[in-house]
């Protein structure tokens, strides 16, 4: 391809095994592959231009093939340097001619560096994983706001902030909470982040975890595929959470419940999943066994206190195995931290499996449509994704699995409708 986009990369000759990678993710996509056909007949994105940061992997760059498709032209920054794939970054580059902005493993000047040079692209729609390309259109670009006429914001940790802009009132811009829709949520969090946060673990330790204390922090969508999933593997659960509802729900799901300040002194594995910071305090780091293993699911690197880690410590090991560092305590004990804090599943592994993420980026793709088509009836708020975009990938999602169900007979229908029908 001539005339490529700039883009920082790291090594543009990764493209064709990118590519490869790419094709492989999306043999497991049908479901957006379905979309990204429709689209290049609709072109429902044609003239638009589209900021990204969200993670660079091989399921992204299939969504943005999607959005160029529908005629977009995008920008994508990295929303965690430890999950980029530097050989997709260079296939959407070279090979699919989108702006990337994106290297694995740079500092947090680089990232925020990639972030403002993907926002050169002057966008009318914003793509988020996390909300700091939002954060900082806010604080530091707010001489491009005119142009934004929507977002997506695709993770809790994300919508949580932007629900907080929208409450102080500084929102400027309609948001659309794509993490929030059924086919989302309760998929990618509960079964993405359930299996690929311990496949994750598994390749930075090689641990066993039958037979093991495994302790989450956390029993949203996300702490309850965890649960589900390290219970069958033979792991003794421990649940912390600082919801009545959510640990009763943890209880009557037959799991042990309690507080970090308990379940630290005898957990052999510690898994965070609950958007916040400092859920793993100095107090709780102090009080563990040797050779217990620490590692982060939640969006952002700060719900391990690695400074106090770092601060207990009297010597560091690093990478005693890939993305494994062990810090030692002065009498001898050693934690093991996974991925620096960061996220497990992507930094130690390759994050949701392809047939999760399909679902989660057709919601996104056809959000992207609709918010092209209705942004100027849209108020500068976070907004739910329709009803009928969750409803239609879930039905695309069965019939790609040959999956059929029941439709309402016309008196069904019409018993649902009246309230005068009773026993």
């Amino acid at each position: 391809m001539t005339d490529l986009p700039p883009s920082d990369v790291a090594d543009a000759g990764l493209a064709a095994a990118g590519v490869a990678r790419i094709d492989w993710a999306d043999r497991s996509m049908p479901v957006l592959r379905r979309i990204r056909e429709r689209f290049a007949l609709e072109r429902p994105l044609e003239g638009w231009r589209v900021a990204a940061c969200m993670h660079v992997t091989t399921e992204t760059a299939n969504l943005i093939r999607t959005l160029q498709a529908g005629g977009a032209q995008v920008a994508l920054a990295a929303s965690n340097p430890l999950s980029t794939q530097d050989d997709t970054a260079a296939a959407l580059a070279a090979e699919y001619g989108a702006a990337v902005f994106a290297r694995s493993g740079v500092d947090r000047d680089g990232y925020y560096r990639h972030i403002h040079q993907a926002l050169e692209i002057g966008p009318d729609l914003v793509l988020d994983d996390g909300c700091d390309l939002v954060n900082t259109l806010h604080l530091e670009r707010t001489d491009l706001l005119g142009t934004v006429k929507g977002g997506c914001e695709e993770t809790t940790t994300g919508v949580i902030r932007l629900h907080q802009m929208a409450r102080e009132g500084v929102l400027r811009f309609p948001m659309v909470a794509v993490n929030d829709t059924d086919t989302k949520h309760m998929f990618d969090n509960r079964y993405g982040t359930g299996q690929s946060t311990l496949d994750g673990i598994v390749r930075a330790t090689n641990t066993l975890l039958a037979g093991k204390t495994i302790v989450i922090a956390g029993f949203g969508y996300c702490g309850r595929g965890l649960a589900e999933r390290a219970r069958g593997l033979g792991a003794r659960v421990v649940v912390t959470e600082i919801d009545p509802v959510k640990a009763l729900d943890a209880v009557l799901q037959g799991f042990r419940v309690e507080p970090m300040d308990d379940a630290c002194r005898h957990g052999d594995v510690f898994i965070t999943v609950t958007g916040n910071r400092d859920v793993i305090r100095g107090e709780h780091l102090a009080a563990m066994k040797d050779g217990a293993i620490l590692a982060n699911s939640g969006h952002f690197d700060v719900e391990i206190d690695v400074r106090a880690l770092q601060d207990l410590a009297v010597a560091v090991n690093p990478a005693v195995r890939p993305q494994a560092d062990e810090y030692v305590l002065a009498d001898g004990r050693r934690l093991v931290l996974l991925a620096e804090g960061r996220l497990v599943n992507l930094a130690a592994a390759e994050g949701h499996p392809a047939a999760v993420m399909d679902m989660s980026f057709a919601d996104q793709a056809l959000t992207c449509a609709w918010l092209a088509a209705v942004h100027g009836d849209l108020d500068a708020a976070v907004h739910d994704v329709p009803k009928e975009i969750d409803t239609e990938v879930a039905r695309l999602k069965l019939a790609s699995m040959e999956v059929g169900i029941d439709a309402l007979t016309p008196e069904q229908e019409e018993y649902l409708r009246s309230w005068r029908l009773g026993s």
